[in-house]
């Protein structure tokens, strides 16, 4: 069993309250009839920072679900990316 000294623990405790604080968000994307799916997935790679893969996957379930969850975090880290989907005709929102 390990030995941990108090000031040890009070640092996890003090670094466990500040991680149920932040609260992770999902960005959205939802179906359209006008992007491309090349476009689409070429967006993902480059603003998600999705392998191919993971992009074409994203495009097919919004294509054929009508959304996608397509990237988890905070609100700081998820707004660039919503805004840089938006700026280029998607349907995105921050939940």
């Amino acid at each position: 069993m390990a030995n941990y000294s108090l000031t040890q623990i009070d640092e996890v405790e003090e670094l466990e309250l500040l991680l149920l604080e932040v609260e992770i968000r999902d960005l959205v994307v939802y179906n359209d009839e006008v992007n491309t799916f090349e476009d689409v997935i070429q967006w993902f790679v480059e603003i998600c920072d999705h392998r191919l893969e993971q992009a074409e996957q994203c495009a097919y379930l919004i294509h054929y679900t009508g959304k996608c969850i397509v990237k988890n975090g905070t609100y700081e880290f998820l707004e660039p990316r919503c805004g840089a989907l938006l700026q280029r005709g998607l349907t995105a929102e921050i939940k």
